[in-house]
């Protein structure tokens, strides 16, 4: 990105704290107040990312650092697949068949009886426009003018499900 659109999307950012923040003071659910303040560190994070992207582009045109081209290139990268993430996590790796909830520590999936192994991972929830409730449309622009995907699904633990 150049300069101007780093500016650009640094406004749109700062904007759409603003605009959160203020949509926060409506919220009377505490479920509702954690999605906004979550995306608000969200947004302060894609902040402080931007501000180093264009802190690096400075010293590329000064030419203070050699290796500062290296570093934006990325950082550029990394911020490309920047991503808020609202509610749970989950991480698999499909090689050891473990898996971690929000950066947690690591579960074993699999399971064996007398009928065999079996592998169950928990599952990820979309969330639903009336859990969202006004953040939705929110959610929604901040997508389209920025790019930054955001992310807001709980884990349903499919071995929970039956109890």
């Amino acid at each position: 990105m150049t300069t101007d659109q780093n500016l650009m999307l640094h406004t749109k950012l700062a904007g759409f704290r603003l605009v959160v923040l203020a949509n926060r003071f409506g919220c009377d659910a505490e479920f509702s107040q954690a999605l906004h303040d979550r995306l608000i560190e969200g947004l302060d994070a894609a902040h402080v990312r931007l501000r180093t992207i264009m802190a690096l582009e400075r010293s590329v045109l000064g030419g203070d650092d050699e290796y500062a081209a290296y570093r934006l290139e990325g950082e550029n990268e990394m911020f490309e697949r920047f991503t808020i993430n609202l509610l749970d996590e989950l991480e698999i790796d499909s090689d050891t068949c473990e898996y971690r909830i929000n950066n947690g520590d690591w579960n074993n999936a699999m399971s064996a009886d007398c009928d065999g192994v079996e592998i169950d991972y928990p599952e990820l929830v979309a969330l639903t426009a009336t859990e969202f409730g006004s953040l939705a449309a929110i959610i929604r622009d901040i997508r389209q003018e920025t790019g930054i995907a955001i992310h807001a699904a709980r884990i349903v633990d499919a071995r929970c499900a039956g109890s």
